[in-house]
């Protein structure tokens, strides 16, 4: 999975630590503390000095990273309660940047000597010079999640302010971070930093805090873990701004889509489909489900979509089957969902979702984010958010009164149209409902620049619970793009399923 995330966070490099810290002051912190050593911090000017790795750390490649390995009882399966066992990771190849941990009852100084070596990949000078200034890569965090006798990864806080976490009968997919600066705009984006991880404790849960620094603000992510069949993290990020940020995101989850039957046609891949999420589902302050599926544009799509209050977003795997994907190393069909749910009123702003086209899959090139509709002013700000890690499907999702959920797209060719194009949908009866009954429309709303025509409705009798609807969209002779709503709408005019949402672009190769 390293090499997936090579793309992305190539850019950390950028930022550089804070000052080096006397070592008393990367003592254990309290909540309290730590977000008032966030808030000092942004009363500071962003420093770039750091201090530099080590031989041989300062050099390591993909392959003499992965020769470096955490020894028990040293740096790897430290005790943390009950319940919790936590590693220690490496610092190097990507991750240059020291990351300070304290961890209760484990002295945390950084030691060549806590880890092995394979001598094939990687020499130690000798003599060893003392590195204790140079602080660890990240943490990965332990538990009993699968089955009572062996200690499974449930999350790994690592590269920048990157986070990913699991749930129960999962593998590793999308991920989250504490904070974005700049994603998607005109600028090169600003990578904030962790400079420190604290576990607070282990009681009811696992209790830990992340002191984030970038060049405009500082922050203070607080989180409880809740490991399970749904791992939830309750998160309080408190921000402050060193000058005023109209660019931030909140809650950022970043994931990877390449293909799947919607396409795009320039793929050419065994696979049917290849991707960690394939839809961006909103629950929007006025009582509404988004539900736009995931795209790989030819050129970076940034989609806003405006809202006041909004009760919930999450980047979505819907497919849970092994034909979807027919990779068994991949095991796509087992990446996790990932759902945000705000505490209390976020204000006016918009679910952000940037697209990013890709030849592979070894690069993350989708992220969804709340953005502020007002700039943040110097200060404080606080961000409160319950994060859900779930298994692929529909079980993601909080239930509604919606009996149809989206289950597939595709879109092809019409070929008694020179322009139209083909659109396929398919909704299943949802929360184990029967599809509802004659009665059913399709309502589209205004579709400037392109024409909707040949609506069908019906249900699929070789594939009981789902409901077919196809529609032939043909643009204007100089449209290259459009947005389409779809609502399906009972005959008292009630929404009976999410409203579908997409980007038909010429340039994409007419509906992909």
């Amino acid at each position: 999975m390293l090499t997936r995330r090579a793309a992305l966070l190539g850019a950390v490099a950028a930022f550089a630590p804070m000052p080096r810290l006397a070592w008393a002051d990367r003592n254990a912190l309290t909540p309290a503390e730590m977000i008032a050593q966030a808030r000092a911090l942004a009363g500071q000017p962003y420093s770039s000095d750091r201090p530099a790795l080590h031989p041989p750390f300062d050099t390591l490649t993909y392959d003499s990273y992965r020769a470096v390995r955490p020894r028990p009882g040293r740096a790897a399966d430290l005790a943390l309660g009950p319940d919790f066992r936590a590693d220690l990771l490496p610092p190097g190849w990507l991750f240059a940047d020291p990351v300070h941990v304290s961890l209760p009852g484990h002295e945390t100084r950084f030691d060549p000597d806590l880890f092995s070596y394979d001598p094939d990949h990687v020499t130690l000078p000798d003599p060893l010079p003392d590195m204790g200034d140079m602080g660890f890569s990240g943490v990965r965090f332990r538990t009993q999640l699968n089955r009572p006798d062996t200690w499974d990864d449930v999350l790994v806080l690592q590269g920048a302010s990157y986070f990913r976490a699991l749930a129960r009968g999962t593998a590793y997919g999308l991920s989250s971070r504490a904070l974005s600066l700049g994603t998607g705009g005109p600028e090169p984006e600003e990578f904030p930093v962790t400079r420190q991880i604290t576990v607070f404790g282990t009681d009811g849960g696992l209790q830990f805090g992340c002191l984030i620094d970038s060049p405009r603000a500082a922050a203070a992510l607080i989180a409880d873990l809740s490991p399970g069949a749904v791992t939830r993290m309750r998160c309080r990020l408190h921000l402050f701004p060193r000058e005023e940020i109209a660019d931030a995101g909140i809650a950022p989850l970043t994931s990877m889509f390449q293909h799947n039957a919607s396409g795009p046609a320039r793929i050419d891949d065994f696979r049917p489909a290849v991707h960690d999420s394939d839809v961006l589902v909103i629950d929007n302050g006025a009582g509404e489900r988004l539900w736009r599926p995931l795209a790989n544009p030819a050129a970076l799509q940034l989609s806003a979509f405006q809202d006041r209050g909004p009760r919930g977003f999450g980047l979505v795997q819907m497919p849970t089957d092994f034909a979807s994907f027919l990779d068994q190393e991949g095991a796509y069909e087992r990446r996790p969902s990932a759902w945000v749910r705000p505490h209390g009123d976020w204000g006016a702003g918009a679910v952000t979702l940037l697209e990013i086209p890709t030849e592979d899959e070894f690069a993350d090139n989708i992220v969804a984010f709340w953005r502020p509709e007002a700039p943040l002013d110097v200060g404080a700000h606080e961000f409160g958010y319950d994060l859900e890690w779930h298994p692929p499907g529909p079980g993601a999702l909080p239930a509604r009164d919606d009996r149809l959920i989206p289950a597939r797209s595709a879109s092809g060719i019409e070929p008694n149209l020179k322009e139209g194009r083909l659109f396929v949908l398919d909704f299943s009866a949802a929360y184990g409902t029967e599809l509802p009954a004659d009665g059913i429309e399709a309502d589209f709303g205004p579709t400037p620049g392109v024409e909707i025509s040949g609506v069908a409705i019906y249900p699929l009798h070789n594939r009981p619970g789902t409901l077919r609807v196809s529609f032939i969209l043909t643009p204007e002779e100089n449209q290259d793009s459009a947005e389409l709503r779809l609502a399906l709408r009972d005959e008292a005019g009630a929404p009976v399923a999410p409203i579908w949402l997409y980007r038909w672009t010429r340039a994409a190769g007419g509906g992909v």
